[in-house]
């Protein structure tokens, strides 16, 4: 089954896209005997494709934080934080607490 190009906005690949012909080029350069300058030419894609899915993840990232709950200036802590550090988990009393 052929699989969907991904294509962002600009028409840049998308980061599956993306990662997969990174991937493709990291197998090549460990398992081919190529020259010196496709060794340097396929580096320099690398570099330029990992560069784009950090900033793809980086912006994903960004997204999640902005609408997930509980993650803000005021509550650092991450959810499982927030909920183990609440005031009826007190480590003290052996009894499990339902409420």
């Amino acid at each position: 089954m052929a699989r969907k190009k991904s294509t962002d906005d600009a028409g840049a690949p998308g980061f599956e896209d993306s990662l997969a012909e990174l991937e493709d080029i990291v197998t090549a350069m460990e398992e081919e005997q190529l020259p010196l300058e496709d060794l340097v030419s396929r580096y320099e894609k690398g570099v330029h494709l990992l560069d784009r899915c950090q900033k793809i993840l980086a912006s994903a990232k960004e997204k999640l934080r902005t609408i997930q709950p509980g993650d803000s200036p005021e509550n650092p802590l991450t959810p499982a934080e927030s909920a183990s550090t609440g005031p009826a988990n007190d480590d003290s009393d052996d009894d499990i607490r339902l409420f």
